[in-house]
């Protein structure tokens, strides 16, 4: 069986990930080996990530050329996700500070999205994104958390600050970002998005009720506390939010033509980006041509290793094994239903 470049480079690095995942698991555990795991580790995944496909005697010089390409494409968002990723690290060192480093990645994760957007489509669509997912997130938590529609009976009573009425702020944040990634992995087709996000919460489910950020009291649980009902109701919002995404900005998604008729001032204030061309190493399927490959898709394929290695680090080594093979799935899912590249362009 052959397997893609993409997906050796994205395999290699997710193990160099997992010594330094295992070298954390030490230090936790008082064994200072761990420490120089940690160090070997996090950057040999990077490096393996640009050039993992090479390696031989031409490594240096693919990983060198690589390199200076990504350097010289780096845009503000993808600086801001590389933060989210740092920011990620120091978890396992700190359990107690998940709270403080949970809301800084969540809201460098947004920050990410929001220039994300805002490079490819301009700053108006960017903020109307950003303003309807968050207010559309806060809303349906409140209502959530006060009658159980749509996902459920739960509480915030207990979550951590920040709060907002009551909502910690992690969340309408996330919803921000959560859906621009899944909006893009599934090229802006809404119930595929809305699929991707419910694999999404079967981890956040354990992890965020583990750390305290909500609290599950429904008569009919299915997943660590959390009904069936929870499950359609991501489904159902991330649906609404995707769409919404997708005619704000089809051509963002790969789907021109089939986006709303936005008004004309919209259009002449904002109608003129064009999309910057960045570097073709996604660690994702699909990615041919430049300007193609490294976008927010990627965010899916790194959450794929921290939130399962999340669950590790709290003990629920199960929950941790279906996670990884929910969000596994959702990955391959996508590949198995994407577009003929003669449709994306066209789209383009």
């Amino acid at each position: 069986m052959r397997f893609s470049p993409t997906v050796w480079r994205a395999g290699l690095a997710f193990a160099a990930l997992g010594v330094a995942f295992l070298g954390a698991l030490l230090v936790m555990g008082g064994n200072p080996v761990g420490w120089a795991l940690i160090a070997l580790g996090l950057p040999l995944s990077g490096v393996l990530a640009l050039a993992g496909d090479a390696l031989g005697v031409a490594f240096p010089e693919v990983l060198g050329e690589r390199l200076a390409g990504l350097l010289a494409a780096t845009r503000p968002w993808m600086a801001l996700v590389a933060l989210y990723v740092a920011l990620k690290i120091p978890v396992p060192l700190w359990p107690e500070g998940f709270p403080v480093l949970g809301l800084a990645s969540t809201a460098a994760l947004c920050a990410a999205a929001l220039a994300f957007v805002w490079e490819r489509v301009g700053w108006l669509r960017a903020a109307l994104m950003l303003v309807v997912s968050f207010g559309v997130g806060l809303g349906v938590e409140l209502l959530g958390s006060r009658t159980g529609i749509p996902f459920g009976e739960y509480t915030y009573a207990g979550a951590p600050a920040p709060t907002l009425l009551t909502v910690p702020l992690i969340v309408p944040l996330g919803w921000f970002a959560l859906t621009l990634t899944a909006t893009s992995l599934s090229r802006g087709r809404p119930w595929l998005t809305g699929a991707l996000m419910m694999l999404w919460d079967v981890g956040l489910e354990p992890l965020m009720t583990t750390q305290g950020y909500w609290t599950w009291t429904d008569p009919l649980p299915l997943w660590a506390g959390a009904p069936v009902q929870n499950f359609l109701g991501w489904w159902a919002v991330g649906w609404g939010l995707s769409w919404v995404f997708a005619g704000l900005a089809p051509g963002l998604f790969g789907r021109a033509g089939v986006g709303w008729a936005l008004p004309g001032w919209l259009e002449r204030v904002d109608g003129n980006v064009q999309a910057s061309r960045v570097p073709s190493l996604s660690l994702l399927p699909g990615a041919r041509r430049a300007g193609e490959g490294l976008d927010f898709r990627v965010v899916y394929a790194i959450e794929a290793f921290f939130l399962p290695g999340g669950l590790v680090l709290v003990g629920r080594y199960a929950e941790a094994a279906v996670t990884l093979a929910a969000m596994l799935a959702g990955l391959g899912l996508t590949r198995a239903l994407r577009p003929a590249r003669r449709a994306v362009a066209r789209a383009r």
